[in-house]
């Protein structure tokens, strides 16, 4: 398979290192420098492209591509919110094919499942409160993480009493906290953390007068994103759509 990076930043180049491991072609690099490269007939020979950036050139980058006509899979946020509707459109309408995920990771996928199951039984159990923290990196520029935001989403599909999820505390990297954690009883909070080279940390707790049950995920490298994000560019070559973890891994519909 043809493969195209844009972002060559530490997780461009861990893919760059799996995707050839695994018999791939990097057939284009786009980075900062070099964004005339959308319009190569390198980028345009591409399979599919792989896309990490962040959330000020995510959406240029996508139209870039769609431009090209090349396939993507990215996993940027921070997009969402104002380019969402659009984008899906795009490709449920418009013959554009995008893979996104908030994350790649295998464990984080799992984790999602296990995340919406238990929330389906807690839905009956309205004496626990549930609230959710994440802690990523100082170079991380979106907060609450997209992660986050997505295992929140799978929260509110399952539990009658929140409709939202709102931003709770922020710890900033040189310590200042800003925000509040204390929100309506129909919203969930997200408390965000960015401190050291945190890879990715999320933890839902469910909190009631007599105990509490804790779930957490906790990224030990990127090891997990990388070879998510090249197990989905593999798939998107044969796909087409609005793609994303739940085509890959059926078992999220469950």
């Amino acid at each position: 398979m043809k493969i195209a990076l844009i972002g060559y930043g530490k997780m461009g180049k861990e893919i760059e290192k799996v995707a050839r491991s695994r018999g791939h072609e990097i057939v284009c690099i786009i980075d900062i420098n070099n964004q005339e490269d959308f319009e190569s007939e390198a980028f345009k020979s591409a399979d599919v492209a792989i896309e990490f950036t962040n959330p000020m050139v995510a959406y240029s980058n996508y139209m870039k591509a769609f431009k090209a006509g090349v396939k993507l899979v990215s996993g940027s946020t921070g997009w969402m919110a104002k380019h969402g509707e659009e984008i899906k459109k795009l490709c449920t309408e418009g013959g554009k094919t995008l893979f996104w995920s908030s994350n790649f990771s295998l464990g984080v996928t799992i984790f999602s499942a296990v995340n919406k199951y238990l929330a389906k039984i807690m839905n009956q159990f309205p004496n626990y409160d549930v609230t959710m923290s994440e802690t990523h990196h100082i170079h991380k520029l979106d907060a609450p993480s997209g992660t986050a935001i997505t295992l929140a989403e799978g929260i509110l599909q399952n539990i009658d009493r929140k409709d939202k999820w709102v931003k709770g505390t922020f710890a900033a990297p040189d310590g200042s906290i800003s925000g509040t954690n204390d929100c309506a009883p129909n919203e969930l909070p997200i408390a965000s953390i960015r401190e050291g080279e945190v890879f990715g940390l999320h933890t839902i707790r469910y909190e009631s007068d007599v105990d509490s049950i804790t779930l957490t995920h906790d990224a030990k490298s990127r090891g997990g994103f990388v070879l998510g994000a090249v197990l989905a560019a593999e798939y998107t070559a044969q796909h087409e759509g609005f793609l994303g973890m739940s085509d890959l891994f059926p078992f999220l519909n469950d």
